[in-house]
């Protein structure tokens, strides 16, 4: 930040010399002071982001907004293979760094001092005044987690207040019109789901474009310590929590590994590898990515998702609605679906910047700015008053080009922006507030387009009308929230470093146990499934697996005992 001092006590100083007395004044932004004076070109920023499902120049509608209002364009550099290692290597991690976890890569970073301290010489505080205003827990809780008294970023999904839920993710999303057809049988269990799916399939062989349908289709883009899907499916039937190389219990605080007989991981994985021998597995999973995985939602090829934003949002488009098709949550009887509760100290996602950046100030003010109401609506829809905006009361709506792009994300934006909705979208993946949190220049109204008022409407097709009289809700949120589901509060709870023998053993460990999912998903016969699954376990002890899962146990009694202190 030193690079820039002189100007910045320049502008303060012309200031001073034409502002009247008692009168406040305007400080212009650092971008702004750059163009006028150091730099008229447009500034090129680096985004280290462990999040990112793309890679390149963030274009389209965002990029034009991030052009107009930072003279600044952004290159994302997703986590591929030994991107991050060799970003360490070279001490140069970025501008703005977005992390997966508050864990063993950001705190190596902090370590190696990698990351710009937020507080030196004020750079929160000047260059991020709602952050600063606003998220003081969550910059209370980086610092707690950094361990250097230092704040060196805030996390993702940050709420005024602790008391309420979030909305739901893991929501159970199925191709309604195709189980009306089959007269809403019900499900309780995998078995049920197993038996509706296969007949899903007999009625709808070919997706849209003549391909041969499935239950369900994979990708392996975010697998982590265990096979991404696997985990959270068991995390969506018995609401236990991602935890390690296993689960975290939040209602009694126990940690459960992943290999456990009879446990979620397992239970799940036996459910998939049967729809595999069916042929209700696209057999691509395994090798395709997130964006060939979306394809297959978006055309219908694929029945089932536990997640909304891989099914419902994809699939339900204005021309599926028409037609009487559309995804809506179907959750078994017998599932506990996980909910995670708002909270003032953020997750576990981190938004930094990167301690060689030339421009500081500039990344600050960026981060900064998403931290706003209007920067917060428009990473998730769009340029306000082009897709969205505020009415006479201040409550939020779509305008006409926005629902179309809500009900389509290949809509073509006005031509200044260029291409598609979908081509400009916020390309890194990450959020600031809590969708859930209410929107102060909305008069309280939530971010969440599901509550806004403009959106409570009569259902806008006639299969949505159908699942709201089955269901007997109105929307996806409040047909989950009368089911049951579990609760997990979060906390200042951020995982203990790990010394470089655990990290070692760990990262053996994760590689036998996805390979060895993957393995089983795709076994023949129960007696395959039996052995690959008995071999893995085997192998993973060998690695170390006992060492990680005495080391997540200590670390699930340091996560309750920070839920204990939880102030509602």
């Amino acid at each position: 930040m030193k690079h820039c001092l002189s100007v910045v006590l320049a502008s303060a100083i012309a200031l001073s010399l034409f502002s009247c007395g008692g009168e406040k004044t305007t400080k212009a932004s650092s971008a702004e002071k750059k163009t006028s004076t150091e730099k008229k070109e447009v500034i090129t920023l680096q985004v280290y982001d462990q999040l990112a499902n793309y890679s390149g120049e963030q274009v389209g509608w965002f990029g034009k907004i991030l052009l107009d209002k930072f003279n600044v364009k952004l290159n994302i550099i997703p986590e591929t293979g030994n991107t991050l290692t060799t970003r360490m290597e070279s001490k140069n991690l970025g501008d703005i760094v977005i992390w997966g976890a508050d864990s063993n890569d950001y705190l190596n970073a902090v370590k190696s001092g990698l990351l710009f301290d937020w507080e030196e010489e004020d750079l929160v505080k000047e260059y991020g005044p709602d952050i600063y205003a606003n998220m003081k827990n969550a910059m209370y809780k980086n610092r707690m987690v950094s361990g250097q008294n230092k704040v060196f970023g805030i996390a993702n999904e940050i709420s005024p207040s602790s008391k309420e839920r979030s909305s739901f993710m893991y929501t159970w999303d199925l191709r309604f019109d195709l189980y009306k057809q089959l007269g809403y049988p019900e499900i309780k269990n995998y078995d049920d789901l197993f038996n509706v799916l296969k007949q899903m399939k007999d009625i709808c062989p070919k997706d849209d474009n003549g391909k041969d349908t499935y239950a369900l289709s994979l990708f392996p883009d975010w697998d982590g310590s265990m096979v991404m899907f696997v985990k959270s499916l068991g995390t969506a039937y018995r609401g236990w929590d991602e935890f390690g190389f296993g689960y975290y219990n939040p209602e009694d605080g126990t940690y459960h590994n992943c290999l456990e007989e009879n446990g979620p991981y397992l239970e799940s994985l036996k459910f998939l590898n049967r729809l595999y021998r069916e042929g209700l597995l696209d057999p691509d999973s395994q090798t395709q990515h997130f964006d060939s995985m979306a394809e297959d939602y978006k055309n219908g090829t694929a029945f089932f998702q536990i997640f909304n934003f891989m099914g419902s949002s994809l699939y339900n488009s204005d021309e599926h609605l028409a037609e009487g098709k559309g995804m809506f949550p179907v959750c078994p009887t017998s599932a506990s679906p996980l909910v995670y509760g708002q909270s003032v100290y953020g997750a576990n996602r981190i938004w930094s910047i990167g301690a060689n950046t030339e421009y500081p100030e500039l990344c600050m003010e960026i981060i900064n700015w998403l931290c706003t109401p209007e920067g917060t609506l428009t990473l998730q829809y769009g340029p306000k008053g082009v897709t969205w905006d505020y009415d006479a009361n201040g409550k939020t709506y779509f305008t006409d080009l926005g629902k179309k792009c809500q009900g389509s994300k290949k809509t073509q934006m006005p031509a200044e922006f260029g291409g598609t909705f979908e081509d400009g979208e916020f390309k890194m993946n990450n959020t600031t507030w809590s969708l859930d949190a209410p929107n102060p220049d909305s008069n309280g109204e939530k971010y969440n387009k599901d509550s806004w008022e403009s959106n409570k409407k009569a259902a806008s097709s006639t299969i949505e009308q159908d699942w709201r009289t089955w269901a007997k809700a109105d929307s996806a949120d409040e047909y989950m929230g009368n089911h049951k589901y579990v609760l997990a509060p979060v906390s200042t709870y951020s995982p203990t470093e790990q010394i470089d023998e655990l990290k070692a053993k760990w990262n053996q460990v994760a590689t036998c146990i996805k390979t060895g999912t993957w393995r089983a998903m795709y076994a023949k016969n129960d007696t395959e499934f039996k052995n690959l699954v008995e071999s893995m376990i085997k192998e993973a002890k060998s690695y170390g697996f006992d060492e990680c899962n005495e080391y997540q146990t200590v670390e699930a009694l340091s996560r309750k005992n920070a839920e204990n202190l939880l102030n509602f």
